[in-house]
């Protein structure tokens, strides 16, 4: 029976996946109509009308394609939930996706509703407006449809739709329980989504996670990432006179916060940018075989370079994927007084740095504050988590409020997973060529609950373009990255696990 089923499987994917498929470019056009009335609909993480709107829209949706559907409430807005029916027999595939998308501001955008798709071809180095009605048998995959969570992530979920669709016609056997989780929150950090996975544990339940988020690598190649950085904040305000003075009476003789915070600041890091808080990398160690595939990666240190314009880059790792692998301290922000036309000649009363600390699984969040708090103590600092009273400046040389923000923890599956290396064989197979694995990237999705909780490896399979804007004005979706989402979508879900 499993080789039957591995004969269809290679029968099916010689036939569908051609790039000139008819079945494929049919329902490439497919998906564009669907995706365009999916975004049609306002989705902000911060309205929960939008997102009931989306809700609505989705359980229509996955009903028609025999899905089981749940909205599961939380203590905000509700997850969606949807399940083929079950058989014990197969293993059980999770996929992770979003509904939700950041605000948007309609002024910076280079049409007049960004949740009305517009369909645009590249013409030099400007994008031209094309009409729906010129897509035809022969699609143009590098035009692209721009609008508000095209790529991030409307897209995905729009394509994994359409698979399901592809493989009832070609009659082909999911060799898989599956089971979809839409988070509506995911844009504002998934704050319910730790309790709420407890709350369902067993209905969430599977033998591996996907998550379909983000974008395939800078090349564009097939990709597998196997973690993701978690994210915890801090927020530094160190204070010198009670109100600002005038810098001619008191320059020279009241503190300047703002001399006394760069001076804190500065003793974070060395010269090439290495954290020197005590113990902040400690657990850390990279044996050869990892090193070898974080090399595999096919970065371009020179571009990665000329796009940021720098000329050389802190030296926590010897490459960029070494350095993903360690926690980052970085300075987000920084404020004191008033700068440019509205400068003041004065001492300023307060400078405010604000911190954000990307984690690795190694470095707990909370052990990583402390540290960073010790060192501030070390540097001779009186810590308060409130304002200072007058007679706590009165007795303190140096006072700092610091303000803790929450934790997201990272996650990290094995480079070695049977079900990890099951979407490389795959996704190499479909695409004849090599998948680009990455131990962890250096972002956050705030999935970790499902690892923590669940105890699944989960891996994250982008199907989108890299220049793709998410989160930004001009969002865009390339066309030749529907054909592969399906594409990929399809292989995964008509491939038996070996």
């Amino acid at each position: 029976m499993k080789l039957n089923v591995l004969i269809l499987f290679l029968f099916t994917s010689n036939v569908f996946f051609s790039q000139d498929s008819i079945s494929l470019k049919s329902q490439v056009r497919h998906t564009i109509d669907e995706l365009v009335n999916f975004v049609k609909i306002p989705n902000d993480a911060l309205d929960a009308d939008d997102i009931d709107q989306n809700l609505i829209w989705l359980r229509n949706k996955f009903n028609e394609r025999g899905f089981n559907t749940s909205v599961l409430e939380t203590e905000n807005l509700p997850l969606f939930f949807a399940a083929l029916p079950m058989d014990d027999a197969k293993p059980t595939v999770l996929f992770y996706m979003h509904l939700d998308g950041q605000s948007v501001d309609p002024s910076k955008w280079n049409q007049p509703n960004p949740y009305h798709i517009v369909l645009k071809s590249k013409d030099g180095d400007e994008w031209k407006n094309e009409s729906f009605e010129d897509l035809n048998d022969d699609i143009d995959y590098d035009w692209r449809l721009f609008g508000r969570s095209t790529s991030d992530d409307k897209g995905p979920i729009v394509m994994f739709l359409n698979t399901i669709d592809l493989l009832k016609k070609d009659a082909v056997e999911i060799p898989f329980n599956v089971k979809v989780i839409l988070d509506g929150e995911e844009e504002k950090s998934s704050k319910p989504l730790p309790k709420a996975v407890k709350t369902y544990r067993e209905l969430l339940k599977a033998d591996f996670l996907v998550i379909n988020d983000g974008p395939v690598h800078a090349s564009g190649k097939p990709t597998v990432v196997y973690g993701c950085r978690g994210i915890t904040t801090l927020s530094l305000t160190t204070h010198g006179p009670i109100k600002p003075q005038h810098s001619g009476h008191y320059g020279n003789y009241a503190p300047n916060p703002g001399f006394l915070l760069a001076e804190l600041l500065a003793s974070m890091k060395d010269g090439e940018g290495k954290v020197l808080v005590k113990g902040y990398y400690n657990g850390i160690s990279l044996d050869e075989p990892t090193v070898t595939i974080l090399k595999s990666v096919p970065d371009d240190a020179m571009k990665i370079n000329s796009n940021l314009a720098i000329k050389t880059p802190e030296k926590v790792g010897g490459f960029y994927q070494e350095a993903l692998q360690y926690p980052s301290l970085n300075i987000r922000g920084l404020g004191s007084g008033w700068i440019g036309e509205k400068a003041r000649t004065i001492v300023p009363a307060t400078a405010t740095a604000e911190l954000d600390l990307r984690l690795v699984p190694e470095s707990d969040g909370t052990r990583l504050k402390n540290l960073v708090k010790n060192h501030i103590k070390e540097q001779g600092f009186y810590i308060k988590e409130t304002i200072p009273t007058k007679e706590e400046r009165m007795a303190h040389d140096k006072i700092i409020t610091v303000k803790e923000g929450s934790v997201t923890d990272a996650f990290r599956t094995d480079l070695n997973n049977t079900y990890g290396n099951f979407l490389v064989n795959t996704l190499k197979e479909t695409f004849n060529e090599d998948v680009v694995q990455i131990r962890i990237m250096g972002g956050t999705v705030p999935i970790a609950p499902f690892i923590n909780e669940l105890k699944m490896p989960a891996f994250i399979v982008p199907m989108v373009n890299p220049d793709n804007n998410q989160h930004s004005p001009n969002e865009n979706l390339r066309i030749g990255q529907i054909a592969y989402g399906i594409q990929t979508f399809y292989s995964i879900l008509s491939s038996p696990v070996e």
